[in-house]
């Protein structure tokens, strides 16, 4: 739901009725995870998805029946359901209508998630008495997404974390791409730097921007209790005024996701033997990735920016990189 949370909100705020469509259960792999969501608003626009494909035109009829009837119901595709490729897998899917009244609480969900913050709905799928299916909970805490079987009802229970962090340090068009790539990523994004000049908020659409020295906002993050093991550090400035004393204060935090810094060659020797110089060694090195982004021959900024994304999808799966800290030619002096 979280991809299309701006379009469900445009037809929630119309009063015009449209239809929502849940992944709730899955019998073997399928490439959607459970709790994706599809929407087919009032003009028959389809928006996200619940399906790789196999069974998206059957969905979207379900969904139209469901906005035209007002009918509110859990349905299983599976291959028997006359689809083109016998490979697709089975799928438990809720179709509902959606609208103000359908979803009185989906303004609060809204809210939320454009907030950061953590929220969690629960939704009866199936019930003995059809008048309860459809309804719908929305609480604060977290809790496992999943649907629940309780006597005489299913419940589904889709939690949304609060989204993680991309603070990119240094406002140039480096950052600009980041930011693209971080909001596709479902990162909540900051770019933070010294100079005013640069950092101006039109230049990064969508991003959090902040002027600061770029250690100094780190040390009051961490302070506050908002640098986690979910959160991505990048810095795209080469400035060892700014680099330095931002790489140290944060290879002394406890955790974060991802730490990287821009830049090869004599920027990137220079940046490792001032880290050495100051105290750091080859081991507490390695929680580093120096040139950021794997290596896929990037060199404009929109590619880097997807190298560094891809090394960010690695790191979070816990999968190797093509390199983990300085380069193997680089030792201690």
């Amino acid at each position: 739901m979280r991809d299309i949370v701006d379009d469900l909100l445009r037809v929630w705020h119309s009063g015009r009725i449209g239809a929502m469509a849940t992944l709730v259960r899955t019998f073997g792999p399928t490439p959607m995870p459970i709790g994706s969501a599809m929407l087919v608003d009032p003009d028959g626009r389809v928006f996200g998805s619940v399906s790789d494909g196999c069974y998206e035109s059957a969905i979207y009829d379900a969904a139209i029946h469901s906005a035209r009837s007002g009918r509110k119901e859990l349905q299983r595709f599976d291959p028997s359901t006359g689809m083109d490729s016998a490979d697709c897998g089975t799928i438990d899917v809720f179709v509902e209508p959606f609208s103000r009244n359908d979803f009185p609480e989906f303004q609060a969900v809204a809210q939320d998630l454009a907030g950061f913050k953590p929220v969690t709905v629960f939704t009866v799928v199936w019930h003995s008495d059809p008048t309860v299916i459809g309804q719908h909970l929305v609480t604060d805490r977290r809790h496992n997404t999943e649907l629940v079987a309780l006597p005489e009802s299913d419940v589904f229970c889709c939690s949304y974390a609060a989204a993680p962090r991309l603070i990119v340090f240094g406002a140039n068009a480096f950052a600009a791409a980041l930011c693209v790539q971080g909001k596709l990523l479902g990162y909540r994004v900051t770019v933070c730097d010294a100079r005013q000049r640069f950092a101006a908020e039109q230049s990064f659409p969508g991003a959090e921007v902040i002027v600061d020295w770029p250690h100094r906002y780190l040390e009051s993050q961490a302070a506050a209790g908002l640098i986690d093991y979910r959160t991505a550090l990048v810095t795209v400035t080469q400035d060892p005024k700014f680099e330095i004393p931002l790489l140290t204060t944060a290879l002394r935090l406890p955790e974060f996701g991802y730490l990287g810094a821009l830049g090869a060659g004599p920027a990137h020797s220079q940046r490792l033997e001032a880290l050495y110089a100051g105290g750091f060694d080859t081991g507490s090195l390695t929680r580093l990735y120096t040139p950021a982004g794997l290596d896929l021959g990037a060199s404009t900024p929109m590619e880097t920016a997807v190298a560094i994304a891809a090394e960010l999808l690695a790191v979070r799966a816990r999968t190797p990189s093509h390199h983990t800290g300085p380069f193997p030619a680089l030792t201690t002096p």
